[in-house]
């Protein structure tokens, strides 16, 4: 987990956290992105809904997304963020947000209310839940990719980190504690 300091100094921001859940292909994003929501009463939004078509299909074939498809996926993202900020609403978005400069990004349209649970997986079991999955445009042959892009939390980013293969309830139990500004009226 990252240090008590970080959550601090992001509860500063005024407004509802903006709760950002990271990880790679198969840490469980969404599940956990919408219990937190659920838990925080907080809008949940899922990130990968704001790709273009063009990048899901080049992921649907087998292909990782590098920068530039990634750009107007962050744009969106980032005006669906500030869009909350500005109506004082909290949100939770579940969105892989590998590099660091992703989450900046980020982190700049929310107004110093991004808050990131970074969901820890090993390799091998992300390779083995998205193996299993039915019905999504994320191969398994693309979980390689995307710990080749992996730059986890560090230090000085607002939020914490999970072990993506810890029970539910004792995360959400840690993340409920953790969560800056937890406890303060939200709108949805």
């Amino acid at each position: 987990m990252n240090g008590a300091a970080n959550g601090a100094a992001n509860a500063a921001a005024k407004g509802p956290p903006i709760v950002l859940v990271v990880g790679v292909s198969g840490s469980g994003k969404s599940t956990v992105g919408k219990a937190v929501a659920e838990q925080l009463s907080l809008t949940f939004v899922e990130g990968d809904g704001f790709h273009p078509a063009a990048n899901l299909a080049k992921m649907t074939a087998g292909h990782a997304l590098d920068d530039a498809d990634r750009e107007p996926w962050l744009r969106a993202l980032a005006v669906r963020i500030r869009h909350s900020v500005e109506a004082g609403e909290g949100l939770v978005v579940a969105c892989s947000a590998l590099r660091r400069a992703y989450r900046d990004e980020l982190r700049a349209a929310a107004g110093g209310r991004l808050w990131c649970l970074y969901l820890a997986l090993d390799r091998d079991t992300a390779w083995d839940r998205v193996s299993r999955r039915t019905g999504h445009f994320m191969p398994a042959r693309l979980v390689d990719s995307q710990f080749e892009t992996l730059e986890p939390l560090q230090p000085d980013e607002p939020g914490m980190t999970l072990d993506a293969t810890d029970g539910l309830p004792v995360g959400l139990a840690r993340v409920r504690a953790a969560v800056p500004g937890f406890g303060e009226p939200t709108a949805h």
